[in-house]
């Protein structure tokens, strides 16, 4: 038996949740995956996994078992790595994933100037609404928004702030009235992004006190781009992040209501696995997020601090 491929197969399959998913990752088959975790059982002499029908849980020789694989995992992975270079150079494939819209607005463009300074890197940015599993996608960087992060074993790097503005097209301000405090929201058709982060009340603060809104059910959406559109075209007021909002400020198209409050914000983190094991790619990946996304949200910040795009 070959420990060292056992441990790697048993470290899968809990990753994974269980030995389909784990073969599936390693282009291997479920019964090889079983047989290698079976064989280390046995040279163990010792269960490491409970098994039903439904589920895998480790056992508690299996999770003493688990964090000495990993450490023993990771150290011949270091030792790899330094052996080929790949911590002093950046080279080969760095599997990125973002929300929607942080990945259209900022990171394509980002992630274009980020592969001219390091051509060996092969970058693969892939966007969508839900949150990824990072270990289980074999992904490098999880970039995503969130007001308080849960615990986990992951690495949180916070790269800014994002805040949301209250937006509507001129007509239809125009046609329904502009709204000069949040109560008065209650009496406008409001747009809502469904959104996991937020709930479903609007929280405005004017440094005195805190003002609840409940918009009603007229419009949802889950993407910021798509509820800008709807805004755009006369739809209704909606609460946009400042950096979807800020493009249609500048055209004209939307204009910025109730200024003078502030709106809840989310925080921006890079998650990764490791600090200790990082790779030159994913460590200059970081490095150049942390640089470049403040510069990037500069300039969104000088477009909806400006009032002439206020209503």
């Amino acid at each position: 038996m070959d420990m060292l491929q056992a441990m790697r197969a048993f470290v899968r399959v809990v990753d994974a949740g269980s030995f389909t998913a784990a073969a599936a990752q390693s282009a291997t088959s479920t019964a090889q995956v079983s047989r290698q975790v079976a064989e280390l059982e046995s040279q163990l002499q010792a269960r490491l996994l409970h098994r039903t029908t439904r589920r895998l849980a480790l056992t508690e020789a299996g999770e003493r078992f688990l964090e000495q694989s990993r450490q023993i995992l990771a150290q011949l992975e270091q030792a790899r790595l330094e052996a080929s270079g790949a911590h002093l150079t950046p080279r080969g494939r760095l599997r990125v994933h973002s929300t929607t819209g942080l990945g259209i607005q900022m990171l394509a463009t980002l992630a274009s100037r980020y592969s001219e300074q390091y051509p060996e890197v092969n970058l693969e940015l892939m966007l969508s609404q839900r949150q990824p599993d990072l270990l289980g996608e074999s992904l490098d960087v999880v970039i995503t928004l969130s007001r308080e992060l849960p615990d986990s074993e992951l690495i949180a790097q916070n790269l800014g702030s994002v805040f949301n503005l209250v937006c509507a097209a001129p007509s239809y301000l125009r046609q329904h009235g502009t709204p000069t405090t949040p109560q008065e929201l209650q009496q406008h058709r409001c747009l809502r992004l469904v959104d996991p982060v937020f709930a479903d009340a609007w929280e405005f603060n004017d440094g005195d006190a805190v003002h609840l809104i409940h918009p009603g059910d007229t419009f949802k959406v889950n993407v910021a781009e798509a509820m800008a559109s709807a805004a755009e075209a006369g739809m209704g007021i909606c609460l946009l992040p400042d950096y979807v909002a800020a493009p249609a400020l500048q055209r004209g198209t939307l204009v910025r209501l109730l200024p003078g409050f502030r709106l809840q914000c989310k925080h921006i983190y890079a998650l990764y696995p490791s600090r200790r094991f990082l790779d030159a790619k994913t460590k200059t990946w970081l490095e150049f997020l942390k640089l470049e996304l403040p510069k990037a949200f500069d300039s969104y910040h000088q477009i909806i601090q400006n009032p002439n795009y206020w209503a």
